[in-house]
């Protein structure tokens, strides 16, 4: 065994009787480990809301987004469309027109986000297992459908068994003075509710309509859109579609400002937000470890005091300032270490069962989870383990640096 090892596990292990000293190691042993443990914990549970917000964002958005740099619409004419479906990697591509509109169902009203999609939007079958009651329908037997979000149900009471009372959207007509005495300034829209689905909160104002309908609501030419969504084949590069789709509108509609973006372009502000807030927790967590770990450079500066007789007498022998240094400083690796090492495996283990059996719950009625999700990743335990090593080396440099140094004392 190395001989510098040995002896620094004899001083951590085998004294004889607890002093002072051995217990500041302990508990600089268990600081350590505690620091490291919620550094862990808390990485992955920010891992885990960004997994969980990518989820939510899949269940409802497409993968790829065209949009104009300005403005609300833009003319897709059927060339344009035909040459983005031929893309490779392009699967489905729905046209989009939305905005937000006021709706009303028999005596109650509030304001909606309406999203006019073509034939091909359910064939995503996004929906399909966030339906809550009735059908996934928008057009059948001439007449016109909306699938509305559990928010709107609830706000206007709508029952979609209820054949009989329609869902009437109105939306301004451009041209005329608003006034809401004014019956002539709203273009309506009647729609009988086929069924009611839920995603998420940030969803529950969407009301979705044929495309057709929201064309006349809004007052759109027939090639007028707010967005093409589209949806790629499962492995399809998505960088790689993206640049190939952003080349063929800007071929295809040079005179139309117009972007491609994917659905992490679309949400960049809530996960820059996710990423800065985890690096400033990681960076406040550290700090806790670097105070837990000031108490090694305590426990190891009183130790080369108590070991000063042990120390010259190893200088006697033959013992050079090197083997000196590295007693003390694997002394104050076995210390932080074992802290680190437990502090890792305890917090895996917590995730771990965090993530298959939801102890902890988020404690919100409109969410799809009941639990705090989690996420582990290799890259932040190896970044704990090194940000764990860097601070031993630091704590116990000065204290082993001093002990190296008693030879000429």
């Amino acid at each position: 065994m190395n001989l510098p090892i040995w002896i620094a596990r004899r001083y951590f292990f085998s004294r004889k009787k607890r002093s002072f000293i051995s217990w500041l190691s302990i508990m600089s042993m268990l600081g350590v480990g505690v620091g490291t443990m919620a550094l862990v914990v808390v990485l992955s549970v920010f891992n885990g809301m960004e997994e969980l917000n990518r989820q939510i964002f899949k269940s409802f958005e497409a993968d790829m987004t065209i949009s104009p740099k300005q403005g609300k619409r833009f003319m897709a004419p059927p060339a344009l469309l035909k040459s983005l479906s031929k893309v490779p990697g392009v699967h489905l591509l729905s046209a989009v027109a939305q905005d937000n509109a006021l709706a009303r169902y028999a005596n109650a009203q509030t304001v909606v986000r309406l999203k006019g999609v073509d034939e091909n939007y359910l064939q995503r079958q996004q929906l399909d297992s966030a339906l809550l009651e009735g059908r996934l329908v928008l057009r059948q037997d001439g007449a016109n459908f909306a699938i509305v979000a559990d928010g709107v149900r609830r706000d206007l009471s709508i029952s979609p068994v209820d054949i009989l009372t329609p869902l009437e959207v109105l939306y301004p007509q451009s041209g005329q003075a608003f006034n809401v005495l004014n019956s002539e300034a709203f273009a309506r829209e009647r729609l009988t509710v086929s069924g009611v689905f839920f995603i998420e909160s940030r969803y529950d104002n969407f009301v979705l309509a044929p495309l057709a309908v929201a064309r006349t609501l809004f007052g759109y030419g027939p090639n007028e859109v707010t967005g093409l969504e589209i949806q790629l084949q499962p492995g399809t590069d998505e960088q790689i579609a993206k640049q190939a789709l952003q080349e063929v509108v800007d071929k295809l509609a040079p005179g139309v400002k117009l972007t491609v973006q994917s659905r992490d372009d679309l949400n960049v502000d809530l996960y820059r937000a996710i990423y800065v807030e985890k690096l400033f927790v990681a960076i406040t967590l550290s700090f806790i470890i670097l105070v837990a770990s000031i108490n090694i450079f305590f426990s190891l500066s009183m130790l080369v005091i108590e070991k000063k007789a042990d120390i010259q007498i190893m200088f006697a022998l033959g013992a050079t300032k090197t083997m000196v240094r590295r007693i003390f400083l694997a002394e104050g690796a076995i210390i932080a270490l074992t802290g680190a090492v437990g502090g890792l495996v305890l917090g895996v283990l917590l995730c771990l069962a965090q993530e298959r059996y939801g102890m902890i719950g988020m404690g919100l009625m409109d969410s799809i989870i009941d639990a705090y999700p989690v996420h582990l990743q290799i890259g932040d335990i190896a970044l704990t383990g090194v940000l764990v090593v860097l601070i031993t080396v630091l704590t116990s440099w000065f204290p082993a640096q001093r002990a190296a140094n008693l030879e000429s004392a």
